[in-house]
């Protein structure tokens, strides 16, 4: 998979979609992240270590949503024609410089939506969970700092909004606990 570079991924498209997650139409990824962002495709990943650990990735600084921000291991969008899977190995190559095994879909209907600073995120966007088995190599244009945390302390942590994870982040992990199938493969 070839990875594309700082400026074709500043141009990617993203894929507005209907309320029942249909592709309705296509834009600017930048431009269409603004205070009236339509609903558009978009997908999150939890990875975890052999120890159990959960990796967890500040964003860049220079983001235009989020910036600074502790979130999921990775997250993105949808281009035209893309699948959710696809998309998070494109991001997963792009973001950590991972290749990862099974992805496991465990949030196939999530959506959410959040502002801060003036930009919206409106998204459907499935959440996977996977297994990484080798240490990220992040990409500084999107990815400021990354760390391994323990899922049960994370939980606790996130669930206190003064600790400024990502809105979808905070959602995505209630949501996770409650999900036997999540439980299942990765909680034992």
């Amino acid at each position: 998979m070839r990875v594309p570079s700082k400026q074709e991924a500043d141009e990617e498209l993203i894929v507005y979609c209907d309320e029942s997650g249909t592709p309705a139409g296509t834009a600017p990824k930048l431009a269409a992240h603004n205070a009236n962002t339509k609903l558009h495709l978009a997908f999150s990943v939890f990875l975890f270590n052999d120890k159990g650990e959960l990796l967890l990735q500040q964003r860049a600084l220079a983001k235009k949503t989020w910036p600074g921000v502790w979130s999921n291991s990775c997250c993105g969008h949808l281009m035209p024609g893309e699948t959710v899977e696809a998309a998070a190995r494109r991001r997963l190559k792009y973001e950590l410089g991972l290749t990862v095994g099974e992805l496991h879909m465990i949030l196939p209907d999530f959506r959410y939506r959040a502002e801060k600073d003036g930009v919206v995120e409106n998204e459907v966007c499935p959440v996977m969970v996977g297994t990484c088995l080798t240490e990220p190599q992040p990409n500084p244009d999107e990815v400021n700092d990354v760390k391994w945390v323990d899922w049960e302390r994370f939980v606790v942590e996130v669930a206190d909004p003064a600790n400024g994870y990502s809105p979808w982040a905070i959602e995505e992990v209630e949501l996770l606990q409650k999900e036997p199938k999540f439980r299942e493969l990765f909680r034992k």
